[in-house]
């Protein structure tokens, strides 16, 4: 099987990760998102387990924006001394 970007993959001794499609390849790993919403980063020595899936099988996970933290407090301010004149 040929791994480059955009292939739909499955890994066959991982049936719960689900159907994964390749964001990226590198030199000496590929980077794919499963369907079991985790990024994957698999060595290019295991390339040869990875078959091809059936793209209508992957579903994509919406990534979500982030959301900005509300502080209870807000910071203090630091005190500074007055010399005496």
């Amino acid at each position: 099987m040929i791994i480059k970007t955009g292939a739909v993959v499955i890994h066959p001794g991982a049936a719960a990760w689900g159907v994964g499609k390749i964001t990226e390849v590198a030199a000496l790993k590929a980077t794919i998102q499963f369907s079991d919403g985790i990024i994957r980063k698999i060595a290019s020595s295991h390339y040869a387990s990875l078959r091809p899936g059936d793209p209508a099988d992957f579903v994509a996970l919406v990534e979500s924006a982030p959301v900005e933290k509300v502080r209870a407090t807000p910071k203090r301010t630091k005190k500074v001394k007055e010399l005496a004149a």
